[in-house]
C-alpha cells in the first residue's frame, strides 16, 4: 500500500487512538496522609519486616 502523503503526528494519534480530547491535562493530586504517621515511619517499618522474613527464611533453610 502506497501513502499519498506523510501524515502528522495529530493524524496518526486519531487513527490510532480516536478522537483527541481538546483538554488533555495531567492533574496531579495531593497524597491524604494519616496525621498519626510520618512517611519515614513507614519505610522503617517495611524494613524491619523484610529484616523478620529474611530472618525466618534462613531458620528454614537450617
Amino acid at each position: 500500500m502506497e501513502r499519498l502523503r506523510t501524515l502528522s503526528e495529530a493524524e496518526c494519534y486519531e487513527r490510532c487512538y480516536g478522537w483527541r480530547y481538546t483538554e488533555d491535562t495531567v492533574k496531579v493530586l495531593e497524597r491524604q496522609r494519616d496525621p498519626g504517621r510520618d512517611p519515614s515511619d513507614v519505610g522503617e517499618r517495611l524494613r524491619m519486616m523484610l529484616e523478620l522474613r529474611l530472618d525466618a527464611r534462613e531458620v528454614e533453610a537450617v
